[in-house]
Order: C-alpha cells, then sequence, then structure tokens
C-alpha cells in the first residue's frame, strides 16, 4: 500500500496540483494499482451490505468474484477483514480499521476525479462528524436542515457524545471539541467561548444554605460530571487569588453526559458549574437556577471546530467548517459574548 503514503502525509498547505498529479499518476503505473481500486470498492461494498450475495448483486458482479477480490486483498494486506459464517458476514477489528481508510481514499478519488474532469457544481459526497451531545441536539441538529437544504449533494453521519475520538482511527471528518487542544496533527478553529458559572437551585439552596466562599463548600453536595476516559470525577475549578485550582466536594450522583449534568443540577441534586448556553441563560433569568460565588467564578470554557492537519481538506468537509463557523458565530453573539 505505498503507493498510498501521500493521502496520509501531505501537509493541509500542500498545493491541489500536487493532488491532481498524483492521482493522473496512478493511472500510469502498473495494472495491479487499478485492481487495487477496485478490490476496495468490492470491499467497501461487502463491508457496507454485511453481504458477499448482496454487494454482488449491487455490483453486477458473480458471487465469486467478489469473493476473490476480497480474499485477494486480504492476502496483500495479511490480515483477515472480515469474519465470515454461513449466516453473517463482520468486519473484523482490522477489517474495520481498514475501512475506515477506505472510505476515505475513495471519497477524496472520486472528488479529486470530478474535479479533473471539470463536473463539480456543488460540494456532493459523506462527512462524518463527533460533537458534544448537548451541542449536537441543541445547536446542530436545530440547524442542520439549513445546511442539507444549502448543499444537496452532501450527506451528514452526526456522532453526538461526550468521549474523546481518535479521528484518525475512526475515520472522522471534523469533530466540535472544548478546552484546550493539545495535539499536534490537530488543526483548531476557535468557535466562542462559554462563560462558566457556578450554581444550584433556590430549592438546594433553602435547604442547606448560599456558600459565601469556595471554602464553605465542604459543608455541600455536588453534582460530578466524570470523565469518559478515565472514568474519575472532574473537580469544580474556582479561580481563588488570580490561580485556578480545583476543589473537590461531597457527591452522591454523578454522569458522564452534559445534558444529564445539567438536568441532574436543575433537580436540586447539588452544586454545579455549567457553561452560559441559551438553556442556562433562561434558567437564570426565570429563577430556576440560582449564580454563586460570582467572586470566584472560573476561566471561560473555549470551544474549538477540529481537523487533522495531515488530511486533505474536501470541497464538503469545507463548506460544513464554515457554516458551524457562522452558526456559531451568530449564538455567541446572541449571548453577548466575543467569538
Amino acid at each position: 500500500m505505498e503507493y498510498f503514503i501521500p493521502l496520509k502525509m501531505y501537509n493541509k498547505d500542500s498545493n491541489f496540483e500536487f493532488i491532481i498529479h498524483f492521482f493522473r499518476t496512478l493511472f500510469f503505473l502498473q495494472g495491479h494499482i487499478i485492481d487495487i481500486f477496485i478490490a476496495m470498492q468490492t470491499f467497501y461494498k461487502v463491508a457496507e451490505l454485511e453481504s458477499f450475495s448482496q454487494a454482488a448483486q449491487a455490483l453486477n458482479l458473480p458471487n465469486a468474484t467478489v469473493s476473490t477480490r476480497v480474499s485477494q486483498l486480504e492476502g496483500r494486506l495479511g490480515v483477515k477483514l472480515f469474519n465470515r459464517t454461513t449466516r453473517q458476514v463482520k468486519l473484523t477489528d482490522e477489517g474495520f480499521a481498514y475501512l475506515n481508510w477506505v472510505k476515505r481514499i475513495l471519497g477524496e478519488f472520486e472528488e479529486v476525479e470530478d474535479q479533473l474532469q471539470g463536473r463539480i457544481k456543488q460540494p456532493h459526497g459523506r462527512i462524518r462528524v463527533d460533537v458534544p451531545a448537548s451541542i449536537g441536539r441543541h445547536i446542530i441538529t436545530p440547524a442542520l436542515p439549513e445546511f442539507l437544504n444549502q448543499y444537496p449533494g452532501v450527506s451528514v453521519e452526526l456522532g453526538c457524545s461526550d468521549r474523546v475520538i481518535d479521528l484518525i482511527a475512526e475515520g472522522v471528518d471534523c469533530v466540535i471539541r472544548g478546552g484546550t487542544i493539545k495535539d499536534d496533527y490537530l488543526v483548531a478553529r476557535h468557535l466562542g467561548k462559554f462563560e462558566v458559572i457556578t450554581c444550584a437551585t433556590p430549592c438546594y439552596l433553602k435547604r442547606f444554605g448560599i456558600p459565601n466562599s469556595p471554602e464553605e463548600l465542604n459543608k455541600h453536595w455536588a453534582v460530578n460530571y466524570f470523565s469518559a476516559r478515565s472514568g474519575k470525577p472532574i473537580p469544580l475549578d474556582f479561580l481563588i487569588n488570580g490561580s485556578l485550582q480545583n476543589i473537590d466536594i461531597n457527591s452522591r450522583i454523578s454522569t458522564n453526559d452534559s445534558d444529564t449534568y445539567q438536568t441532574m443540577v436543575m433537580q436540586g441534586m447539588g452544586i454545579g458549574q455549567l457553561p452560559m448556553t441559551t438553556q442556562v441563560q433562561d434558567a437564570i433569568s426565570t429563577g430556576k437556577l440560582v449564580q454563586i460565588l460570582k467572586e470566584w467564578q472560573p476561566e471561560d470554557f473555549p470551544l474549538y471546530i477540529v481537523y487533522p492537519r495531515t488530511r486533505y481538506l474536501s470541497a464538503r468537509v469545507r463548506v460544513f467548517i464554515d457554516w458551524i463557523i457562522k452558526l456559531h458565530s451568530e449564538i455567541f453573539n446572541n449571548l453577548k459574548l466575543s467569538p
């Protein structure tokens, strides 16, 4: 597979002419390069349909041809791509990892081929996106019809979870992440920042009292948010004497889902720290939540849209990123925060 190394290694600032030259060169190499592409297309169809016979029907090929192509591909790679039984066909771990790369390679090949032939007028193809659950439910999904209407040739796979994913390994085009982005292989474009407030319900504060300083939190209960990666609770942060300090508070309840965390706080289960989203802003203004410890408020929470630095940015991904940036600019302006 040495011919495909440039697809993983070229920099995002590489000239598009390099990509064109790369794919033109493929057509002048020995015939087995074309055979690899055909085998990859066959493998993709089998993985998509989870059936050799259905893939053969979709590709208008004999069953034996599809089976032979996949077997030859497995032999070339030196790994087993499918677990086959008489009843089902399932990807192996190696097959799943290979599928993510095949999707990327075939998609980029199709797009560059179209551009060489002058057929592209609108971005098209599938994009995979992963976002925090709360942002997916409350921000992106309500606005997504606008994007789909504007780009009818683009389809979107939207993953919503608070899990930190590996973009390369899982074949994801871009993600939305909060906090500090430390990975050198990622490009992070700033979307804005949320004010983070410490709050509780009036019912909770009536029962346990209003703390006047972080030191008094040892008499209180917190709703804990635990890391999906480590399983450990993330302590509340407070800006004390100019430095950010973590304070552990007694807790009887915890979750790793941001929406559930907010619901727990709003049900009076304890003190929590929430980003000042539209929903939290409304809860404060209607008296459902009360902001406390304003003097020790933690730092704002930055939000980014992130994509791999070493990946060619296709037109469909580029327009989606631009749309996300515009969407969040409007949201942060409405919250009267600086993007």
